[in-house]
């Protein structure tokens, strides 16, 4: 009888290392609908999560704002290590302390200070004044960047507290739903921002504008919460001996699981490091990484991981193939991981390499728990940093941890580089259009990659990986010109919208 296919054992030990656009997955049998697909899944050993997608923990994608929204959205963030110990703990504890995927991060400043430039108030519109200049302090006022541009020069140079705006009438509760939010703004016609306080002490402001913006996305659940209510987070981590104290920190923060940031996670330091951290603290579940073969999954899984990182020069802006000759295709390496760590019970993280929804597709069916994802969310409404044009294009920096100007902020560590003479480059910088929310396009990514398990026969991720393995599901290597054939091609002109 002819056979349709491959099957992935294999079609991966033939000493071809493919990507995922280099492989196609054939179509099975439906015998139920797309709304019968069940995402969820599981980050680590103990960590699940009702949808398969995270935030990498880079300096350009994962800061508070983006981890509140991967959390509503039913996935997590993992906030990156560029940044002193205590700013990242802040970021967690800002991400616990929310209900609503709203993080506008202000400055703060005392009424004695004063506002130099444009720059003082970083990517939120507004300055908060509060006793002491910290978020730890009594509110006062605020200042917005709008009225502070038309202040003429004399008065713009003075202490703030000469051209505030008072807040008495502006605070709503830390805790409030977003129903509760709309209905303050619906009784305050005139006002468009409000602030929230949380004991006499602001925590962030909430403006009528991102209200609507979160109104208009698809309908959130309760997302990835804890037993306490709130959502849970990540945090990245390195493997020297000021990264224990850090642990330490984050920990008390509450923070759900630690992220091992190593593009090459299969080191004596990572392995070291895992080994102090489940001493110290058992019930921490560890993410260990990056690797892309098997003997690297097993030092860290004898080591004690309860998560996998998979993914070396994968990413769009990683240039570590190229500059170090290291690394695997990413459609290869998650098959081959995935195969060994599930044999351990050990969830396998496909970090890097994802531009669409059918991507998503190839890595979970290949044996990935979760996607991580970079520039498939950098430029979002979400990302860190404030947006830029170029061309009349609305754009947000995006860059590799790897590239020099993220090592000059602490990133060569990831690169076992923070001791070198000369510093390497395996990372680019670049900029990325304007996506909007991550709260609308990730829910349409979703139910695409719900069609596409669909089409495979397999209504959960557990039955996409048993049917993978049996080799029920079968897969052949695309040629270029299949691959121009697989997507839009021949049209003079396209406009190509995923939802």
């Amino acid at each position: 009888m002819e056979e349709d296919g491959f099957a992935a054992t294999k079609l991966f030990n033939r000493g071809y290392s493919y990507t995922y656009d280099d492989v196609i997955f054939l179509p099975d049998y439906i015998d139920f609908s797309t709304d019968d697909v069940s995402l969820s899944t599981r980050l680590t050993r103990r960590v699940p999560l009702l949808s398969p997608v995270l935030s990498s923990p880079m300096d350009t994608v994962t800061e508070g704002a983006m981890a509140a929204a991967m959390a509503s959205l039913g996935g997590l963030g993992i906030v990156h290590s560029n940044l002193s110990a205590v700013d990242q703990v802040s970021v967690v504890r800002s991400v616990k302390s929310r209900r609503v995927p709203i993080l506008s991060a202000p400055t703060f400043r005392a009424p004695s200070d004063r506002i130099h430039s444009l720059d003082d108030f970083d990517s939120c519109p507004y300055v908060l004044v509060t006793q002491s200049g910290s978020a730890s302090s009594q509110l006062l006022g605020y200042v917005s960047r709008s009225n502070w541009l038309q202040l003429d020069d004399h008065k713009k140079d003075a202490p703030i507290d000469g051209f505030m705006n008072g807040s008495n009438d502006l605070v709503v509760p830390w805790d409030s739903s977003l129903t509760q939010m709309d209905s303050y703004f619906q009784e305050k016609k005139e006002s468009d921002l409000a602030v929230l306080v949380k004991e006499e002490e602001a925590v962030d402001v909430v403006t009528r504008e991102d209200v609507e913006r979160v109104k208009a996305c698809p309908r959130l659940g309760a997302g990835t919460v804890g037993s306490d209510g709130a959502w849970k987070v990540g945090a990245a981590m390195g493997t020297r001996e000021s990264d224990k104290e850090r642990l330490q920190h984050l920990v008390k923060a509450g923070v759900d699981v630690v992220v091992l940031d190593s593009s090459q996670g299969n080191s004596i330091y990572q392995i070291e490091m895992i080994k102090y951290i489940k001493k110290l603290y058992p019930d921490l579940d560890v993410v260990g990484g990056n690797v892309v073969t098997v003997s690297q999954a097993q030092n860290l899984i004898q080591a004690g991981v309860d998560g996998l990182r998979v993914g070396m020069g994968s990413g769009s802006i990683c240039t570590t193939q190229e500059v170090c000759a290291v690394g695997r295709g990413q459609a290869t390496a998650v098959y081959k991981v995935a195969t060994i760590a599930s044999q351990n019970d050990v969830p396998v993280i496909a970090d890097g390499g994802i531009s669409n929804s059918g991507h998503i597709v190839k890595a979970l069916v290949l044996g990935a728990s979760t996607v991580m994802m970079g520039g498939f969310l950098a430029g979002s409404t979400e990302a860190p940093g404030a947006y830029e044009y170029q061309n009349g294009r609305r754009v947000k920096k995006y860059r590799g941890m790897g590239s020099l100007e993220a090592m000059t902020k602490g990133s060569d560590a990831r690169y076992l580089g923070d001791t070198a003479k000369l510093k390497i480059a395996q990372g680019v910088v670049g900029a990325v259009s304007d996506k909007g929310s991550v709260l609308k396009f990730v829910p349409y990514t979703l139910q695409a990659v719900k069609q596409g398990f669909q089409d495979l026969g397999a209504s959960s991720m557990q039955t996409a990986h048993d049917l993978l393995r049996q080799g029920v599901l079968r897969l052949e290597v695309r040629t270029g010109a299949a691959q121009i054939e697989g997507s839009v091609h021949g049209l003079v002109s396209y406009e190509k919208k995923p939802f």
